[in-house]
């Protein structure tokens, strides 16, 4: 083979597009965000079995792992129930009524905890099932709670505000009052009073 063939064949190359290159770098980035994000997502939410050990309140549980490890506190994700009296200070109406609820139904209990990968005040943010029964969207459903609209993420925002206004149409718990104060209100304007 000539020098003069191989000249010819590589005039007739093209040259790697610039353009092409970048765009092809952009998407294999995109591809590795993605998985990492999956990955730290699946991280995120885990479930572990469970004994609830303590209910502080309607809508905060102390969780002993089954497998043995350290008690947790754990906030109830998506749901806010009325406060009870801490303190010296009084509580909402109906703040004991859903503690006993709350203690009726996991108090005791081997309960599936899904950690939501977040913490509030210390506390993790989780899902309790029972039984296969979502606890949280049913002390929603039985009027002890208010479907916490503010962190809601799919799909539990459609389940837990239809639960919330299923409580309401029959005025169970709480929705027997004629117009409950939400306790993140309750709790704005007593800070703002210094109770």
């Amino acid at each position: 083979m000539s020098y003069g063939m191989v000249d010819c064949c590589r005039k007739n190359q093209k040259k790697p597009d610039k353009k092409n290159e970048i765009i092809a770098t952009i998407i294999i980035v995109l591809i590795l965000l993605l998985l990492s994000a999956k990955t730290c997502m699946a991280m995120a939410t885990q479930t572990i079995q469970g004994k609830v050990m303590q209910v502080k309140d309607g809508d905060t549980v102390t969780v002993g792992p089954i497998e043995g490890g350290q008690l947790f506190i754990c906030r109830l994700y998506g749901i806010d129930a009325p406060e009870t009296a801490r303190r010296g200070r009084a509580g909402q109406p109906y703040g004991d009524d859903a503690t006993k609820k709350l203690k009726r139904l996991v108090l005791g209990q081997s309960v599936n905890v899904q950690l939501k990968g977040r913490k509030t005040h210390g506390r993790e943010v989780c899902i309790i099932r029972k039984n296969g029964t979502d606890i949280n969207r049913e002390m929603i459903r039985s009027g002890y709670a208010w479907a916490y609209r503010k962190f809601l993420e799919r799909p539990y925002a459609s389940e837990y505000i239809s639960a919330e206004d299923d409580a309401r149409a029959n005025r169970r718990g709480l929705w027997q009052q004629n117009n409950p104060t939400p306790p993140w209100e309750w709790r704005r304007a007593n800070r703002s009073i210094g109770l």
